[in-house]
């Protein structure tokens, strides 16, 4: 059997990366619009992909990382043309639970501004799964609910806070012993 190459359709004709691209932007769209009534659910890339290529019955040979933002990013102006909150912050990596860089484009797209660092990105992400959760009409506890970071991002942070090293006690300027923790020495 010949190994198919590029994008091409089950009954294998094929076709365009475009055409892949607006194909797998609609079911995306409905899949993120689905995961987005779970309150704190997420999605991973790959968990997206194998979803809308069933959907659509069309497959690739590419490698997921060259060409999903440009589904997302077509998500993305599809939301931002209804009137929708960014479903794409919806989608995480599956090794750490992030966004990561590509959600940089979801801010361009809605006319925020970057955001300075991997974390700031991540929150903001947060936020805006609360807002698809509340537009899409999860189910919320009382009060509207908490923006959250995905699961595994949470679990990664919260295993190098507790193997962060405890800071060092500053030191007695007169005898040089480390200070106890009410920063007061018996020396004098």
């Amino acid at each position: 059997m010949l190994r198919q190459r590029g994008y091409w359709r089950e009954n294998g004709d094929q076709i365009t990366a475009q055409e892949a691209w607006d194909a797998w932007a609609e079911h995306a769209y409905d899949i993120l619009v689905e995961v987005a009534r779970g309150y704190h659910a997420i999605i991973t890339y790959g968990e997206l992909r194998d979803r809308f290529q069933a959907a659509s019955g069309i497959r690739t040979s590419a490698l997921l990382q060259n060409w999903i933002g440009s589904v997302l990013n077509r998500v993305i102006r599809e939301a931002r043309r209804r009137g929708d909150p960014p479903l794409s912050a919806l989608v995480v990596r599956a090794d750490d639970g992030m966004v990561g860089p590509g959600y940089d484009e979801v801010l361009r797209i809605i006319g925020e501004p970057q955001v300075a660092d991997e974390m700031a990105r991540e929150e903001h992400a947060a936020q805006a799964r609360l807002d698809c959760y509340h537009h899409f009409g999860a189910a919320l506890p009382a009060g509207g609910g908490v923006p959250a970071l995905a699961p595994k991002l949470r679990e990664t942070l919260k295993r190098r806070r507790d193997q962060a090293p405890e800071p060092r006690r500053p030191v007695c300027p007169t005898c040089f012993v480390q200070l106890p923790r009410n920063g007061v020495c018996d020396c004098g």
